[in-house]
């Protein structure tokens, strides 16, 4: 079901963890299964210089948080916004159908932190980031009221 590199990547993730004073920090989740990936990102001059994330979830969703980890650094914001959940799933040679959206978890955090990044040094905002960040923080704070416990 799984290629050898998502295994190896879910078996020894890179760069889990947390950044203290990150630059930004990231969240996302998918609606169809609960699964949740938090990212944070350390940015100089323009490009991230290191990114750690968590993740609660399946074998795939934390192979994708690795590996966009690895895939962000060096690259400025724009580049990083510019990498699809296909470019993830491509990156760790396939995932089967149904664990494709587990790939959109890291992207869209690491787009959430990269929001957090701007709003947080009075940037300019692209509006897809406003909107994805607003889609996600009422879906968050739905899940805050029922007592769900976010990593």
């Amino acid at each position: 079901m799984y290629s050898e590199k998502v295994l190896e990547h879910y078996r020894n993730p890179r760069n889990v963890g947390e950044i203290p004073s990150a630059d930004g920090l990231g969240i996302y989740l998918s609606e169809s299964c609960g699964d949740i990936t938090k990212l944070w990102i350390r940015v100089e001059n323009g490009r991230i210089v290191d990114a750690k994330f968590k993740t609660q979830g399946c074998a795939a969703a934390i192979a994708s948080g690795s590996m966009l980890t690895e895939m962000v650094v060096g690259k400025t914001l724009e580049e990083v916004q510019k990498i699809t959940k296909e470019d993830v799933a491509s990156a760790l040679d396939g995932l089967p159908e149904q664990k494709i959206h587990c790939s959109l978890l890291a992207t869209d955090a690491v787009k959430d932190a990269i929001y957090d990044y701007l709003k947080r040094r009075g940037l300019p905002v692209p509006r897809e980031l406003e909107e994805k960040h607003e889609n996600v923080r009422s879906q968050i704070e739905k899940l805050k009221t029922m007592g769900y416990i976010l990593i």
